[in-house]
């Protein structure tokens, strides 16, 4: 198991920025990819981004590409999602979340594939 917290939410104005903290404590070495998804109120969990844990290498959702960053110290077992340029949409709770085998690119994208999750930070932007 891999136990994760999330840190760094808060209220922001359009056009801020913000980062996200995940701690991850627990079996870290079976890590393959650490991903963030966001829920906004009323809808389903969405996928925003991962990276991937040994080759720092990151993916994003086309609505937050360009905006958002992800990276990772390995050294920290932390991974962070810079936020910038946000906007309204972007409210939401974040998780992230971790999985810990290889899986394919197409499946990163889907909430079911990871193992275990944050309890989520609440990121409200005010217009």
């Amino acid at each position: 198991q891999v136990q994760l917290v999330e840190s760094g939410g808060g209220l922001v104005q359009a056009g801020d920025s913000l980062r996200l903290s995940c701690a991850a404590s627990g079996r870290t070495f079976s890590t393959y990819v650490m991903g963030w998804f966001r829920q906004a109120p009323g809808k389903e969990r969405e996928f925003v981004g991962y990276i991937n844990w040994s080759a720092g290498s990151t993916y994003y959702a086309d609505s937050v590409k360009g905006r958002f960053t992800i990276s990772r110290d390995k050294a920290e077992n932390r991974v962070y999602l810079q936020m910038n340029s946000l906007k309204p949409e972007d409210t939401a709770v974040y998780y992230c979340a971790v999985r810990r085998y290889w899986s394919s690119a197409s499946s990163l994208k889907m909430e079911t594939t990871y193992d275990n999750w944050g309890q989520g930070t609440q990121v409200t932007v005010s217009s």
